[in-house]
């Protein structure tokens, strides 16, 4: 070998140089040369023609092609140029799991925890409210108002919208068993009208759903607050049945029932005691009890009232359904307001009072009695009877309508005349 030219194979410059790695770039070399010799061989195939041009020209091209990298294929270059290149997949990684633990999808998002406090608030809620609906629907069960008013629409005739009223209030207030006020129902009304029979028909229903008769009291003015007897002793007395009788409720949890008849007899010590008992800062179990007050005062202002407003509480057929309707609202609410500004004057305990006016009775509501009373005593309740009695009975006539001075007063008079009538012809 020439020792002007540098030799092309590696010298081994130690003991880590083998025989292998001479192979291989031996190998390298010599594939190196086969590729020039065949790219030579390939570019002076064309045509003569082309002369010292084409030659020339193959050479630049050459020469270009020799100085960008290439890869060793058997392949032609007709074959390379017309073969498009291909994309590469790029491989999704295969993630690996360790075979000792437990295998869990990747979160897609990160929850808050708030979100989580926030669901589980929404859902005590939710309970707590179904459960407070629940309650208050058994704790109006208990009382029976269904029952209840059935039997006043049943028994009390001639009052539909004070019956109305007084079951709007009485399921208001009995709806729960916790409250801040006692509620205090105050019937007004003239002599007959069927004040005392709605009293005493509350008192046996409520004697029959609370089971027991010691959380139910009964007032009377004149029997137990007569004018002889100390009007001190009747206010000390009257305090302590009160105080007895919402202790005991209390206890029970229920819901008592006070009625004081013919209140407007109640002398003002007894009425200051029932308006200090009605006060917010009292004991709570004060707070849980009903109040039923029968008076007379105002009895003359509703009289007035009807008779004067008589052209509009005709029957509906009489006039337009619509306008009737609003007419018999409108006068509702000047009697109540004209009743309150009448018993405000009289004593502050009525301020606090839900008023329930009741209306003369008309004659037909007057036959009812009478035959509802017959029934009672025994007697078939003949139609053309109780008529009968109802004609011995004095009467307003106005506007078409005949109301009962008296009302039902003289109801029972008359039938107990029926049963000594047959006596007499006996002897």
């Amino acid at each position: 070998m020439d020792r002007s030219q540098p030799s092309l194979e590696p010298q081994a410059k130690g003991p880590s140089v083998i025989a292998p790695v001479r192979a291989v770039l031996r190998l390298r070399r010599r594939v190196c040369v086969l590729r020039k010799r065949r790219l030579l061989q390939l570019g002076t195939e064309p045509d003569a023609g082309t002369g010292v041009l084409g030659s020339s020209g193959s050479s630049g091209i050459l020469r270009a092609d020799l100085d960008q990298p290439k890869f060793f294929t058997f392949d032609s270059l007709t074959e390379l140029s017309s073969r498009t290149p291909r994309k590469r997949r790029r491989r999704s990684r295969v993630v690996l799991y360790p075979e000792t633990s437990r295998k869990y999808r990747p979160r897609t998002e990160r929850q808050s925890r708030a979100q989580r406090c926030l669901l589980l608030l929404v859902a005590i809620v939710g309970f707590q409210v179904l459960n407070a609906i629940e309650n208050l629907d058994d704790n109006a069960q208990r009382y029976d108002l269904d029952g209840l008013e059935k039997a006043l629409r049943r028994s009390v005739f001639g009052q539909p919208a004070a019956v109305s009223r007084i079951m709007a209030l009485l399921r208001d207030y009995l709806a729960t068993h916790v409250h801040s006020h006692p509620l205090l129902l105050a019937l007004h009304g003239p002599s007959g009208v069927g004040k005392s029979h709605v009293g005493r028909l509350l008192v046996r229903h409520f004697h029959s759903v609370l089971e027991d008769g010691a959380l139910v009291l009964q007032y009377h003015a004149r029997h137990h607050c007569p004018e002889l007897r100390p009007v001190q002793d009747c206010r000390k007395e009257l305090a302590r049945r009160v105080a007895d009788v919402v202790a005991q409720a209390e206890a029970e949890e229920k819901t008592p029932l006070l009625v004081l008849d013919e209140a407007e007899l109640l002398p003002p010590a007894l009425l200051d005691e029932l308006h200090g008992l009605l006060q917010p800062q009292r004991s709570h179990h004060f707070h849980n009890a009903i109040y039923v007050l029968l008076s007379g005062v105002g009895g003359l202002e509703i009289t007035h009232f009807v008779l004067q407003n008589a052209s509009r509480m005709l029957p509906p057929h009489r006039h337009n359904a619509g306008s009737t309707q609003a007419e018999v609202s409108q006068a509702e609410e000047e009697l109540h307001s004209g009743l309150r500004e009448l018993l405000a004057r009289e004593h502050p305990l009525w301020h606090s009072a839900a008023i329930v006016p009741f209306l003369l009775l008309d004659k037909p509501d007057v036959v009812n009695c009478f035959r509802e009373e017959m029934a009672g005593e025994g007697f078939f309740p003949e139609q053309e009877l109780a008529e009968h009695l109802a004609e011995q009975l004095s009467y307003y006539h106005v506007a078409g309508h005949e109301f009962a001075i008296t009302g039902c007063k003289q109801v029972v008079a008359k039938v107990n005349l029926l049963q000594q009538k047959p006596a007499h012809a006996g002897h």
